[in-house]
């Protein structure tokens, strides 16, 4: 799931330069809010406010980058609608090896060419935020928190139905029950 860029410009801020640097770790700082998953049209996630670290630990083969990004995303709940904040702590591990040639048969591992001078971890930020999104977003406590919108819940109630209509069976289904 690599992420395509609509702007050549915002991927720049997430590039690291590894060329320069010295065997060893590095850390990198970034600030992701909104505007970094405007980039991306299809996004789960439209708000944010987050913090990545990355400790970068260079060696003579390859690159560790150890991700931590923690904050806050904007999500809406699946049972009332309301828009809640959904705190986040990922941590995440990709490993960049160089090669000679590129080679695009392992997704586990970022393959690095001679020609390559920077890593760009933009992709990376967007996958792992979108992957720690639930799959079922709920506010913690629906009806009890400030982002629940109780009068969406009472309106469900409402349209619920008489559930005593259910109890009767259809002769057409039970029909159907008999067949062996």
């Amino acid at each position: 799931m690599r992420a395509n860029y609509r702007s050549l410009k915002s991927q720049k801020t997430y590039s690291i330069p590894f060329t320069g640097l010295k065997l060893g770790k590095h850390d990198f700082d970034y600030e992701i809010s909104n505007a970094f998953f405007d980039e991306y049209e299809y996004s789960l996630v439209k708000k944010a406010d987050l913090k990545c670290h990355i400790e970068l630990e260079k060696q003579e083969t390859m690159l560790i980058l150890d991700f931590h990004i923690t904050g806050s995303i904007g999500l809406t709940c699946d049972k009332c609608l309301g828009e809640f904040p959904q705190q986040v702590d990922i941590r995440e591990q990709q490993i960049a090896k160089f090669s000679e040639e590129a080679i695009d048969e392992d997704e586990e591992v970022i393959t690095l060419t001679k020609n390559d001078h920077e890593i760009n971890v933009a992709g990376l930020i967007y996958e792992y935020v979108n992957v720690a999104v639930p799959f079922i977003s709920v506010c913690n406590d629906p009806g009890n928190t400030p982002y629940c919108d109780g009068g969406m819940l009472e309106r469900l109630k409402a349209l619920e139905g008489d559930d005593s209509r259910n109890d009767k069976s259809d002769p057409r289904w039970d029909a159907l029950k008999n067949i062996k």
